[in-house]
């Protein structure tokens, strides 16, 4: 079956959001509307208003009960240090306004190919891959120098083209992993909306969960060892129970918009949210 996801420390570290380096610029770049997930409005490009002056939210430790679910779930796989100290050189929006708005431009751009960088440097993980492991190497290489460029270089990739090859490779990589369960084709449910579904115990080992909604979905006990969750909504989702070790392609900003609680089995690096364990 797949290896568990151990990479390289240095590489995990540049793939996780470190807010400490980062000038704030998921709480400023991005725009968010009133909903269960965010407490009032906000246009891209305007600071929320809980953004302090050294760049760090003033309610990171209870953003879930101040109604920012959303921003509890976040994850910018590292961009915004990436952004912060690397490719703009520690010159930061707010004492530097000429830049601001480039800076807001370029951070989606490399939050998308950092999220891309942790997905096949987890493939190189996955025993079941090999085959591909050499292609895979060369994509990342390709990644990071589209993310080593210029500002007005980064702004003109084409994301969408460049997300079209690394797709092709980690659905190779999913078919490889998802192979090795008896029968997974019947677990194959692409597409299908588990919007609020019953699945408590379910077994969904080596299912092609991409893209799905769980929403809300019952997912109590249920067996989702070497899944494809690649884009799957679990927001509220209740996974209380369940294995998903061996799955691939989970995030912690999945695990995070999720229920669960400490019987919950998560592949590595992912961990246990605090709220899981506080019952929020």
């Amino acid at each position: 079956m797949s290896s568990t996801f151990t990479v390289d420390d240095n590489i995990l570290k540049d793939l996780r959001a470190d807010c400490a380096n980062c000038f704030g610029l998921c709480c400023v770049a991005l725009p968010y509307s009133k909903s269960a997930d965010f407490a009032f409005d906000k246009d891209g490009g305007t600071p929320c208003r809980n953004l302090q002056t050294d760049y760090l939210c003033g309610i990171h430790k209870d953003l879930r009960n101040k109604g920012f679910r959303g921003c509890s779930a976040y994850e910018c796989f590292g961009a915004g240090q990436k952004v912060s100290k690397v490719i703009y050189r520690g010159i930061d929006w707010l004492s530097n306004k000429e830049i601001a708005q480039e800076m807001f431009d370029v951070y989606p751009i490399v939050q998308q190919l950092h999220e891309m960088l942790w997905y096949l440097n987890e493939v190189l993980t996955i025993d079941a891959a090999k085959s591909i492991h050499k292609e895979v190497k060369q994509i990342i290489k390709d990644t990071e120098n589209l993310i080593n460029k210029s500002p007005k270089y980064i702004l003109s990739i084409d994301v969408a083209d460049h997300r079209a090859k690394v797709n092709k490779l980690l659905i190779h990589a999913s078919e490889l992993v998802r192979a090795q369960v008896p029968k997974s084709k019947k677990n194959t449910r692409r597409g299908m909306d588990y919007l609020g579904a019953k699945l408590k115990g379910a077994d969904l080992k080596g299912a092609n969960l991409r893209g799905a909604l769980l929403i809300a979905a019952d997912l109590r006990n249920a067996d989702l060892r070497w899944s494809d969750v690649i884009g799957a909504d679990f927001r509220d989702a209740d996974i209380s129970g369940a294995n998903l070790t061996g799955s691939i392609f989970l995030t912690q900003a999945q695990v995070n918009a999720a229920k669960g609680n400490k019987h919950t089995k998560l592949p590595a690096p992912l961990v246990t949210p605090a709220h899981w364990l506080q019952g929020k």
